[in-house]
């Protein structure tokens, strides 16, 4: 059955506002994550479990919008590669909270870890057709770093969500910047198309 949905072949313009919105919603999302996560769950263990869970599901799901609205799977392996990690991490945390396992530091570092470098290889795939990926490279690099210190942090005192939450937050600030680039350019492309030619 044929997604009739999934544009395989979208114009330079239609990758723009797609990856545009995507940025911004993705950043949206991790503000609102860390927000809930320095106020409402340190108090509330059932709220710091959900964010916890959630986080990793909201990753699987934006990678596969991500691939969707970009071309579809064939032309984006590794955001396909890395939604079916997400969902992986979503499953391993849900259980690991189930039976009362710390390891849940771990379990993100590595995802980090391995989600960071997968988003460094799209960005440089992307590189040369699309605007913003040089942020994205940084994210990406940056992820990959974060995951090992995640993972050298596992069995010591350190509250999972918070230490997590400032991760969250650097990423959202990486997508509101990549898609502000996105932005910026297109309106400065649109308003060289609208000036007035010289004689």
């Amino acid at each position: 059955m044929t997604d009739t949905n999934t544009n395989t072949n979208p114009s330079s313009l239609q990758r723009a506002a797609w990856l545009r919105k995507l940025y911004f919603t993705r950043a949206a999302f991790s503000f609102a994550w860390v927000a809930l996560a320095f106020t409402v769950a340190k108090g509330s263990p059932v709220v710091a479990t959900a964010l916890l869970v959630v986080y990793p599901a909201w990753d699987a799901l934006a990678n596969l919008w991500d691939a969707r609205m970009t071309g579809g799977a064939k032309a984006n392996p590794t955001q396909v590669l890395n939604a079916w990690m997400s969902a992986l991490v979503t499953v391993a945390v849900a259980v690991s909270l189930g039976l009362k396992l710390q390891i849940i530091l771990a379990i993100f570092g590595v995802w980090a870890i391995v989600a960071g470098l997968l988003q460094l290889a799209t960005a440089i795939r992307r590189r040369k057709g699309d605007r913003g990926q040089w942020v994205m490279m940084l994210s990406g690099a940056q992820s990959a770093l974060a995951g090992g210190f995640f993972v050298a942090q596992q069995g010591s005192a350190a509250p999972v969500v918070q230490t997590f939450a400032g991760y969250a937050g650097v990423g959202a600030v990486y997508f509101l910047i990549s898609g502000a680039v996105i932005w910026i350019q297109r309106a400065k492309g649109r308003h060289e198309r609208l000036a007035p030619r010289e004689v």
